[in-house]
């Protein structure tokens, strides 16, 4: 794939509402981009996702920012003028350090830290109110968009409802009535059923695609029955910020063919040496 030599990113940083920065643009003063290193970990649990970002040679007004209280953290990355955002999240901890004559700065961030630590909601319904509407008022509250998967189905509750705490308790509570389960990938709620896709589309893994070396096969304990496991395949692709969390991924190679949901998934890239790669576990559908 030629597109992989023309590697971009942008990471930009700053408090919410304020001013920030943003590097990884080319210019006269900047032909080359500051050196930056990356590994974002996602999963289709309840857990935040992290990532862990190390940029080289960053100025004392980059550093200001980091460190101010919540700082958000976005980076997008790509080939040429398709640059997906591949993580945004809050700064967790930032260090730097002498590397020879460079300065190397590594930062951690979460997905969402600031929504998960402190959103209380406050929500009362009179007469029979639906499950969706409960959690569209959540994610309201917690200041994050939605969204649902194509077949998820909602419970009623008669007779009203009230709830004052954290908008997760709600949210974990809400999804079991409903046989459904939540997530948060990059600001946005995803509600579905366990085992299932958010969506129809599908992307095909293939060595035209991106496909690296050999899929390995991996069996997973079944967190909703313990006496049973699901058959899924680990597989390196090259960097391709279009896939996410619970997508629908058909996997041609010469192992193995078949569809396939995207439950784990790590991108990691350095844009000074190596290739930029994907690593996903891909497990059956089960919706």
């Amino acid at each position: 794939m030629s597109a992989n030599f023309d590697r971009e990113y942008r990471l930009a940083a700053g408090k919410a509402g304020g001013m920030g920065f943003e590097i990884g643009e080319k210019s006269k003063s900047q032909p080359v981009p500051l050196h930056i290193n990356f590994s974002i970990e996602r999963t289709d649990l309840e857990t935040q996702n992290t990532g862990r970002v190390t940029v080289w040679n960053l100025n004392k007004e980059h550093l200001a920012t980091l460190d101010e209280k919540d700082c958000v953290l976005s980076l997008k990355a790509g080939y040429g003028s398709r640059m997906p955002l591949i993580f945004a999240g809050i700064v967790t901890n930032c260090i730097t350090t002498h590397d020879g004559a460079d300065r190397k700065t590594e930062i951690e961030v979460v997905d969402n830290l600031v929504e998960i630590r402190d959103t209380y909601v406050t929500i009362s319904y009179v007469g029979t109110v639906n499950w969706k509407t409960i959690f569209d008022d959540v994610a309201n509250q917690m200041g994050v968009a939605v969204t649902y998967s194509y077949n998820a189905e909602f419970a009623d509750i008669a007779n009203g409802f009230s709830f004052v705490g954290l908008a997760r308790d709600i949210m974990t509570k809400g999804c079991a009535c409903c046989g459904l389960v939540w997530s948060l990938q990059n600001g946005v709620m995803q509600v579905k059923k366990p085992g299932d896709v958010m969506s129809r589309e599908v992307f095909v893994l293939s060595e035209d695609s991106g496909l690296l070396g050999i899929p390995a096969r991996v069996t997973e304990a079944n967190s909703e029955t313990s006496d049973k496991t699901s058959i899924g395949w680990e597989v390196e692709f090259f960097l391709n910020g279009a896939i996410h969390i619970d997508d629908y991924v058909k996997l041609e190679s010469k192992t193995v063919t078949g569809y396939f949901r995207v439950a784990k998934l790590t991108q990691a890239g350095d844009n000074i040496s190596g290739d930029w790669t994907c690593t996903a576990r891909l497990m059956e559908v089960q919706g």
